[in-house]
C-alpha cells in the first residue's frame, strides 16, 4: 500500500512465547504492516530474554507502557518447575502479567467476542458480559504455610507505635494449613475507579459481587469502599449515561448472570475473577474468543489475549506441522491497542483500520472459514477448517476488500 496510516506516538509492545509468538509476527506481517507505519516501542517478554535480563525487561515494559498510555501484550510462560528445567532458567520468574497489573495498578477487563454460527452454552446471553478482575492481593499475595498438631495460630497486627492486636485462628488439635492474605485500601479505590469509568466508557450497567455476609471486615470493606467513591464521584454521571451500578452477593450474581441476557460488566475480586472469567469464556464458547484489557486508573491500558501460549502446538510447529491455532484473541489484542492509541492522538484513520480489521476477522468466521477450534463449536452448514497462516490471509482478503 503506497499510503500508510501514519502513527504519532508509539505502542508499547510487548513479545511473548511459543506459538503465540508465532501468530505475534504473523499477524504483524499479514496484516498491519502493510497498512500501517507500524511505531512500537520493543520489549521482548519471552521466557529467555527474562531470564537474561534477570526479568527487568518486565519492568521496562511497565514503566514504558505508564510513559506512552497504552501497550499491547504477546501471551507469556509463568514457569513452573519443569520450565525451569527445560529453560534452563536462573529461577522460578514471577508471572509478567501479575508484575505488570502490580506496577499499573490495573483492573483486567475480560469480554468475550461473539460470532454468528458459535452459539453460548447458556442460549440466554445474546450480549456479550465483560468481567472486570480486581488484579492486587488476596490469595495472588498470599502468605500460607503447614500446622503441626498442637500449635496455635494467630493474626498478629502491630502498628507504628509496637502495639499489637491480636486474635487467635485456630488451636489445631490435628495437622492442617493457615493462609494469610491482605488488601490495600488504595488498591481497591483504584480498582472501583477504573470499574466505574470502563462502565461510563463502554455505557453498560455495573455489578459488583462479593461475600460480606461471611467475610464482614474484608469483603465488607470492599463493598464499603464501592459504594463510598460511587455516592461521591460517580452517581450523577451514571445517571445522566443512562446506567446503573449495584452491590450484590456473588452467590446471587451467579444465579443472575446464568438467568440474564449479558450485556453488561460483572466486578470481582481477584480470585473470583480469575474463574469466572474462564467459566464465562468457556460458556461463551472458547477462551480464544476472549479480549483482556489491562485498565489503570490513570487511562493507561494494556490489552493482551486472555489464553496462555499454546505449548500443544508450539511444539507441532518445531517439528515443522501446519497448526490451526486460533488468533482471535491475539489479533483483538492488537485492534484494541490501536484503536486506544487511535482515540488518545486524535488519528480517525487508525480508529478506522482497527473497526475494519476487527469487523474482517468476524466476517471471516461467520462466512464459514475458521480454525479448529472453532470449526468443532460451530453450526454453521458449511465450514472450512483452515491453518493458521491460511486463517489470517483470508481476514486480510476481507479487509483489502473493506479498505
Amino acid at each position: 500500500m503506497a499510503n500508510k496510516i501514519p502513527m504519532t506516538t508509539p505502542l508499547v509492545e510487548m513479545d511473548g512465547d511459543e506459538m503465540t509468538r508465532i501468530i505475534w509476527k504473523m499477524i504483524k506481517d499479514i496484516l498491519l504492516t502493510p497498512y500501517i507505519d507500524l511505531k512500537t516501542e520493543y520489549y521482548d517478554l519471552g521466557l529467555k530474554h527474562r531470564d537474561e535480563t534477570n526479568d527487568q525487561v518486565t519492568v521496562d515494559s511497565a514503566n514504558a507502557t505508564k510513559k506512552y498510555g497504552v501497550a499491547v501484550k504477546c501471551a507469556t510462560i509463568t514457569p513452573n518447575a519443569a520450565r525451569v528445567e527445560e529453560y534452563n532458567l536462573k529461577e522460578m520468574w514471577k508471572s509478567p502479567n501479575g508484575t505488570i497489573r502490580a506496577m499499573l495498578d490495573g483492573t483486567v477487563f475480560r469480554t468475550p467476542i461473539l460470532v454468528k454460527g458459535i452459539t453460548p452454552f447458556i442460549p440466554t446471553w445474546t450480549k456479550p458480559i465483560t468481567i472486570a478482575r480486581h488484579a492486587y492481593g488476596d490469595v495472588y499475595r498470599n502468605v500460607e504455610m503447614q500446622v503441626p498438631a498442637g500449635a496455635k495460630a494467630e493474626l498478629v497486627v502491630t502498628d507504628s507505635e509496637g502495639k499489637e492486636t491480636r486474635a487467635t485462628i485456630h488451636d489445631f488439635q490435628t495437622p492442617g494449613i493457615i493462609q494469610g492474605i491482605h488488601n490495600l485500601d488504595k488498591s481497591i479505590s483504584s480498582f472501583a475507579r477504573s470499574c466505574f469509568n470502563y462502565a461510563l466508557d463502554a455505557k453498560k450497567d455495573l455489578w459488583f459481587a462479593t461475600k460480606d455476609t461471611i467475610s464482614k471486615q474484608y469483603d465488607h470493606r470492599f463493598k464499603d469502599i464501592f459504594q463510598e467513591i460511587f455516592d461521591a464521584e460517580y452517581k450523577e454521571k451514571f445517571d445522566a449515561a443512562g446506567i446503573e451500578y449495584f452491590y450484590t452477593l456473588i452467590d446471587d450474581a451467579v444465579a443472575r448472570v446464568v438467568r440474564s441476557e449479558g450485556g453488561y460488566i460483572w466486578a470481582c475480586k481477584n480470585y473470583d475473577g480469575d474463574v469466572m472469567s474462564d467459566m464465562v469464556a468457556t460458556a461463551y464458547g472458547s477462551l480464544a474468543m476472549m479480549t483482556s484489557v489491562l485498565v489503570s486508573p490513570d487511562g493507561v491500558y494494556e490489552y493482551e489475549a486472555a489464553h496462555g501460549t499454546v505449548q500443544r502446538h508450539y511444539y507441532k510447529h518445531l517439528k515443522g506441522e501446519k497448526t490451526s491455532t486460533n488468533s482471535m484473541a491475539t489479533l483483538f489484542a492488537w485492534t484494541g491497542a490501536l484503536r486506544k492509541r487511535g482515540e488518545l492522538d486524535g488519528n480517525s484513520a487508525l480508529m478506522d483500520f482497527a473497526d475494519k480489521l476487527e469487523h474482517a476477522s468476524i466476517q471471516t468466521i461467520e462466512e464459514g472459514v475458521m480454525t479448529g477450534d472453532l470449526a468443532s463449536l460451530s453450526n454453521l452448514p458449511n465450514k472450512t477448517t483452515v491453518d493458521t497462516e491460511t486463517f489470517l490471509r483470508e481476514i486480510d482478503k476481507r479487509l483489502v476488500a473493506m479498505l
